[in-house]
């Protein structure tokens, strides 16, 4: 593979929707068929968006979303069948992990279906005891109750 062209950026403004859209398609089984419009609203709800680049075809990706302080999470870490191997997934990562929004935060999760000795190759350790999950509210929506105002017993 020759590297002379590989560019890592963090800018969102970068992003080309439709080709992150087929990187998903084609080394994401997790993210198939993803729309634009919501890759769309997860981007601008992520910082940061860290994308990388073989000349114009992007070829890697993994956003991140924090506090900036307590707690931040890795989402959606995928690179190109192609250029797997070749150390660009560690290198993602770790941009991810020394980005300014990031590199100051207590713990850094990360959620992974069948890749955890790659991420414990980066320094990650399995953790069972803080894991839970609600899964999709809007087919099991929580009930909209407008809250009423309410006087407190006096004392």
């Amino acid at each position: 593979m020759d590297r002379r062209y590989i560019e890592i950026c963090d800018r969102k403004s970068q992003i080309d929707y439709q080709q992150l859209q087929e990187l998903f398609n084609l080394g994401a089984f997790w993210a198939k068929e993803r729309k634009i419009e919501d890759l769309e609203l997860a981007i601008a709800n992520s910082e940061p968006v860290i994308s990388v680049w073989d000349a114009n075809r992007l070829i890697g990706f993994a956003r991140g979303t924090s506090d900036g302080v307590y707690r931040a999470t890795i989402w959606d870490v995928v690179i190109h069948p192609d250029y797997r191997g070749a150390g660009l997934g560690r290198k993602l990562v770790e941009t991810v992990i020394s980005h300014p929004k990031m590199r100051r935060v207590e713990r850094v999760y990360l959620m992974t279906t069948n890749q955890q000795s790659f991420y414990e190759h980066i320094g990650f350790e399995s953790n069972f005891s803080t894991t839970m999950v609600i899964h999709n509210q809007s087919a099991n929506p929580v009930p909209n109750q407008t809250l009423q105002p309410q006087e407190l017993p006096r004392a």
